[in-house]
């Protein structure tokens, strides 16, 4: 079931790149097993273009340019290249071998510019799950999970629903990867 926003409601938005089912249980189960210290997540996904709070009139522009690019983009494959943490959350960078994934989130954000919904931050784009938040670094260095290559299995613009057990992601508008024939 997709969430549905309207009117003049403000809302938290990004654009991301779905995982396929079993590499999200993968990484749910690994992170129960490997995580300490925090809160390992549930809920995955690579984000292409983080938003913030915008009113809900923006969701059709920005999910219309994510579709039109997506589908505009050859199929990729995602490879997982180390676990690293930063001041709030742990992470799994990923490798993008073609550079299809890079290139399509490049395509996307210089688009969200145009449309005045977003501006770049100053550092490249690091494609990556986020898998664990916590209050205080915990220094880990766990192995990485036991998943190959994996290609995304959709594009979406997510709701991003703060909650005091940690953010909820609901799914506005999805549409596939790669050329559409």
């Amino acid at each position: 079931m997709r969430a549905t926003v309207g009117g003049d409601e403000r809302i938290r938005l990004f654009l991301a790149l779905e995982l396929p089912d079993s590499v999200g249980d993968e990484l749910a189960r690994w992170g129960r097993q490997r995580l300490t210290g925090g809160r390992a997540l549930e809920s995955f996904h690579v984000t292409l273009a983080f938003l913030g709070w915008q009113p809900a009139s923006v969701v059709g522009p920005a999910a219309e340019l994510l579709c039109r690019e997506s589908a505009a983009t050859e199929p990729f494959s995602l490879e997982l290249a180390r676990y690293r943490e930063t001041r709030s959350v742990g992470m799994l960078v990923l490798a993008d071998p073609s550079g299809r994934a890079t290139a399509l989130a490049d395509r996307v954000q210089r688009g969200l510019e145009q449309l005045g919904v977003y501006e770049r931050e100053h550092r490249p784009w690091l494609p990556h799950v986020t898998v664990l938040r916590f209050r205080e670094r915990p220094r880990l260095d766990p192995p990485l999970p036991g998943i190959g290559a994996f290609a995304p299995s959709e594009a979406a613009a997510l709701l991003s629903r703060l909650h005091p057990s940690g953010a909820r992601y609901e799914v506005l508008e999805s549409c596939p990867l790669g050329r559409v024939g």
